[in-house]
Formats: structure tokens, sequence, C-alpha cells
């Protein structure tokens, strides 16, 4: 019986470090985002998940759903302006569902036609992970037009 109460110990311990691993990632990933969006002269709107939506034109007509297929064209950066992927020559569709959080919701914010900035936190993108020229808890930036959806 110790045992399991010790194990139960252990692994609430984790939980709660890796809790206020993650909210030590968000706030510091918060003070950049602040800083680049006072440095590039941007407001925004903050969803409660930490994602910052700033519209650059308006769309018309409705939103996509949260499973539709969309065609975009947009560039990803980190705050240092390094561009990691981009849509250079025709447009790239997508299933929501398939994308990182931080698309799946901003994505929807945005009308057929429009453009937008999503200043995207590392939770919301890839976290921890390192992945093909992003350093891991890393804050990105897409610059994205939404060229039709289904």
């Amino acid at each position: 019986m110790m045992l399991i109460f010790s194990v139960s110990l252990l692994v609430q311990g984790c939980k709660d470090d890796s809790e206020q691993i993650a909210a030590d990632q968000m706030k510091k990933d918060q003070e950049a985002i602040d800083a680049w969006l006072t440095e590039n002269k941007l407001n925004s709107v903050k969803t409660d998940s930490g994602l910052h939506y700033i519209e650059t034109k308006e769309g018309e007509g409705g939103h996509p759903a949260g499973n539709s297929d969309v065609t975009v064209n947009y560039k990803g950066s980190l705050l240092n302006g390094h561009v990691f992927d981009e849509t250079k020559t025709k447009p790239a569709t997508f299933n929501l569902q398939g994308l990182i959080e931080g698309w799946k919701e901003g994505i929807p914010m945005m009308k057929k036609g429009g453009k937008a900035t999503l200043v995207v936190p590392s939770a919301l993108g890839y976290g921890s992970q390192a992945t093909s020229g992003i350093p891991a808890n890393s804050v990105l930036v897409f610059e994205i037009e939404l060229v039709d959806f289904k």
C-alpha cells in the first residue's frame, strides 16, 4: 500500500512540474509576443488560449468550420523574422483538423478572401519539440490569406 501511495505522489509531483513548466513557457511566450507587437506597432485580439489575431484584410461571406479544407497563401516565420515555410507559386490546401492548434483556432476567425496575421504561442504551435527549422518553444508568426474553403 505504501508503494502505491509513493508512486501516486511521484506522478502528482511530475504533473505539477509539467504544469509549472507549461505556465512558465506561456509567460515567456506572452512577454516575447508583447514585445514583438510593440516593436511592430501592432494591435491584436488575444484569445483565451493565448493566440493573437490581427486582421489585415476582412474577407466576405462565412467562416470555415473546424473540419473544413482550407486553401491558403501563407508565410510562417519566427519572431526574429526568420522564414521557415511559405507558399511561393500557388496556394496550399489543408484540412484544418490536421494542423497546429494555432491554425485550428485562428483560421476559422477569417472569411474567404481575408488576410490575417496569427501570432502563435509555442503551446499552440510545436511546443517543446523542435521541427524542421523551428526551434523548440518557438512563438510562430503566420501571415495568412484565406483563398477558399470547403
